[in-house]
């Protein structure tokens, strides 16, 4: 047995390849493949799909830090490369481009450029660069139309498979050249056909017992049979046969040729090639709801997984080599977000996982692409679990199947009574206050001790730059925070009903209410950061030699929003969790009652007004505290609902 031995770099091994030899890199020239793809819909349409999907999901930077922690890298040149490329390109186009040239020619190239002391790469055509030299292995360099030689680590050439050497891809488009030409030349056909009035080709009959014509007799026919025939002008009318001829048509009509079946066939073929179901790129034939909603997961799997996973590692491999501080550095899509189910199937997960015996909180946030927090990698054992020896915090819920109410997309089960911890809904409103308005003093005095810190002596640094960098942090922190409590909250407006109409609580789950919960949270968690942004950005925009004044005012402003935001929030779920123990308890009817010194005049003359239980107030909300209605209705709403049954 022979081995091949190399001293640092890969040699031949000699199997009748001499090094000068260079295959051709295209099966075909490059602007055939070009040509396919302005002519043939078919193929436009599958590339066009698997581009931008691709490039609107996003590419990420993170260093990883350990096995379950990782940290979101925003500055790092790799981000700042994939997020402008070149001056005025975007990463969209940037990812759509690679993409396009890998589905159509199998085959990217990239020119590496430093402007400005920055790494920068211009995307080449194909059909304007092509490897030459060397051997199987690789090119001695690379060529472009105009005559400018480039070494092998000055471009980035991202290819596929070969089964002739390793230096270049083959396109896909080759096991359909014979599909394509076949469609390409039914196209032709119905073109001939539609310019001739729609008419097949066919022979004209003449009588064997008709009269002879002479030279001019036959010029006179053949010129009107052109005008109905071959775009003389008279296409669509009826001409005259004389001597009893009689026209028979030769070949196929548009029925027996099947022309949309082959259509719908070219289609389908395309998108095979390229691993796309059906469905999503319009062929509906035999989809259902199910089978697409499965199929676009199997999209994001095994269409789209294979290309980003491709991607991630050649930008790696070809591009992260010759920036600085790449240590422990890699690149993802965010796949994540579009695998994501559907808010209460994610709450569910999120919920089981983070609240289960086996997982905990920084490793649920490391995979969210979130920072560490303090105290997150204690396992929370919740007290059904310890004390019911039950596997799981779920596993109280009925089985699917068992005929109970359903409500919010979960099953519902009996409550075992009023958790003793729960408060007043002044106790838990001032408790959420305190809590909110806390955290937001805080980070608000983060911002101003970063913005002290970055000033360069009376300069205003950028204040927006600081308040991006927390954001996401923050974000996650609030809808922690708004949750927790809104979770408490709408349990203290739902037992004010069910202790009067329903004191056993059946049909009725505190559990079901987490999915309202989680994306109120959220709500309130966006609008919360960014009237904080907003205020920041108005100091930004005004600069000044008082801007330092004028930050530690809009930090006060940001710190009394808090603390509307918080009321709103607890009347807003307080409201919710009555309304949906009394959905769960037959109730039928709903009554609004206005509190507060000072209530709002629309407010005060809707007071005692009834309504179904599922239709909306004269005010436009549900219930007290709406966040669907207008925000003029909602702020600091005192207001509460009393319930009746039919």
């Amino acid at each position: 047995m022979a081995f091949v031995v190399s001293s640092g770099e890969l040699a031949t091994t000699g199997a009748g390849v001499l090094p000068a030899y260079a295959p051709a890199t295209f099966r075909a020239q490059p602007w055939e493949y070009e040509t396919i793809w302005r002519t043939q819909p078919q193929v436009r349409t599958v590339i066009g799909f698997i581009a931008r999907n691709i490039a609107q999901l996003g590419v990420h930077v993170f260093r990883r830090i350990s096995d379950t922690d990782r940290e979101r890298l925003r500055d790092h040149p790799l981000a700042q490369l994939l997020d402008e490329p070149l001056p005025k390109m975007t990463q969209y186009r940037f990812i759509e481009r690679i993409v396009s040239d890998r589905a159509l020619y199998d085959n990217y190239y990239g020119i590496k450029l430093k402007l400005n002391g920055r790494l920068r790469i211009l995307s080449v055509p194909p059909t304007l660069i092509r490897p030459y030299g060397g051997n199987w292995i690789a090119p001695e360099y690379f060529e472009t139309a105009g005559g400018r030689q480039f070494g092998p680590d000055e471009v980035v050439h991202i290819h596929g498979y070969s089964p002739n050497d390793l230096t270049f891809g083959e396109s896909p488009i080759e096991s359909l050249r014979e599909l394509i030409l076949e469609s390409s030349e039914a196209a032709k056909s119905r073109a001939q056909m539609w310019k001739g009035g729609s008419r097949l080709t066919g022979v004209l009959v003449r009588p064997a017992d008709a009269p002879e014509w002479e030279a001019k007799d036959r010029r006179r026919f053949r010129e009107m049979w052109r005008t109905f025939s071959q775009g003389g002008g008279a296409e669509g009318g009826t001409p005259i046969l004389e001597d009893g001829m009689d026209y028979k048509p030769v070949g196929f009509n548009p029925e027996q040729a099947q022309y949309i079946e082959a259509r719908k066939l070219t289609r389908e073929e395309v998108a095979a090639a390229y691993y796309i179901p059906p469905p999503l790129i319009g062929i509906l034939d035999h989809a259902t709801y199910s089978n697409i909603k499965e199929q676009h997961a199997h999209l994001y799997q095994d269409t789209l997984g294979p290309w980003t996973v491709d991607l991630q590692q050649e930008f790696a491999a070809q591009i992260l080599p010759d920036l600085p501080d790449n240590r422990d550095v890699y690149c993802e899509f965010n796949v994540e977000a579009k695998m994501r189910g559907d808010f209460e199937s994610q709450a569910a997960a999120a919920s089981t996982a983070t609240g289960g015996p086996w997982m905990t909180r920084n490793e649920i946030r490391a995979r969210n692409n979130l920072p560490r927090v303090e105290g997150g990698d204690e396992l929370i054992v919740p007290m059904n679990v310890t004390e019911g020896g039950l596997a799981s915090p779920r596993d109280t819920a009925p089985e699917p199947g068992d005929g109970g109410p359903k409500a919010g997309g979960l099953p519902r089960r009996k409550a075992s009574g009023r958790p003793s911890s729960l408060g007043t809904f002044a106790s838990e409103r001032d408790a959420l206050e305190s809590t909110l308005v806390a955290f937001t003093e805080r980070q608000a005095d983060a911002l101003l001790a970063a913005a002290g810190a970055k000033a360069d002596g009376d300069g205003m640094p950028d204040l927006l730059e600081l308040w991006a960098k927390g954001s996401e942090d923050r974000l996650a922190q609030l809808q922690a925070l708004l949750s927790h409590h809104g979770y408490r909250l709408a349990q203290v407006g739902a037992w004010g009903v069910l202790d009067v109409y329903n004191p056993e609580a059946e049909n009725w789950s505190a559990e079901v209410m987490l999915a309202w919960i989680l994306a109120a949270a959220e709500t309130h968690a966006a609008q919360h950061e960014e009237a904080g942004r907003a205020a920041v950005a108005k100091v930004q925009e005004e600069g000044g030699d008082g801007w330092r004044e004028d930050l530690q005012s809009a930090a006060a402003a940001w710190g009394s929003a808090a603390a509307a935001r918080a009321r709103t929030a607890a009347t807003e779920t307080r409201s919710f969790g009555s309304h949906d123990a009394a959905g769960a308890s037959g109730l039928t009817k709903k009554i609004w009652r206005t509190g507060g010194t000072n209530p709002r005049p629309s407010h005060k003359a809707q007071d005692g007004e009834s309504v179904s239980l599922d239709d909306v107030f004269s005010n436009g909300l549900r219930w007290p505290g709406d966040s669907g209605g207008e925000t003029k209705e909602l702020v600091n709403c005192n207001c509460d609902l009393d319930y009746e049954g039919s």
